[in-house]
């Protein structure tokens, strides 16, 4: 196992969607926006002959409201995040046996792997929670070929319980 590895990530408005749709759908309200989906879509295919043409439309919207228009209003919040300065510099990810360091536009820090709160294996990317506000992404086509190592690193240093997917 390397001793070091280093990350040059930048983020696109689909990785930061992704991100965003993974965050949205997750626990109690992913469970939600699915039920309350599948009920609107169930009662509007059998019942449609009882529905007042009122209440197709308003189930329709229904179903359409977690399917359609949160993707794409969270496509369209990401896609302006993704234009600012702070998305458009590249970031640098440096795993290391002491830790993390973080490295943009001339600024570091430097985090303690006990510092770190949480780390996700999702389909297409790690997601690093320091915190509940504060995540770093790494998506695959950054881990590459060091993908397997990384996460040997991973797991070699953060115990089971603040790691997910790994």
């Amino acid at each position: 196992m390397k001793k070091e590895m280093r990350f040059e990530v930048r983020l696109t408005a689909r990785e930061l969607w992704q991100f965003s749709m993974y965050h949205a759908n997750a626990g109690a309200a992913g469970l939600f926006n699915l039920i309350f989906t599948v009920a609107a879509l169930f009662l509007l295919i059998f019942r449609w002959g009882m529905l007042t043409n009122a209440y197709r439309l308003l189930l329709f919207g229904c179903v359409l409201i977690f399917t359609v228009l949160q993707p794409m209003l969270l496509y369209g919040k990401v896609r302006r995040q993704a234009k600012t300065p702070a998305m458009t510099k590249p970031m640098y990810l440096t795993f290391k046996e002491e830790g993390l360091l973080v490295e943009q536009s001339e600024q570091e820090a430097l985090f303690a792997w006990d510092q770190m709160g949480r780390m996700d294996r999702k389909p297409t990317m790690v997601v690093l929670y320091m915190d509940r506000v504060h995540a770093y992404l790494l998506p695959n086509k950054v881990l590459g070929e060091q993908k397997e190592e990384f996460f040997e690193m991973v797991k070699a240093h953060l115990p089971r319980e603040r790691r997910k997917g790994f």
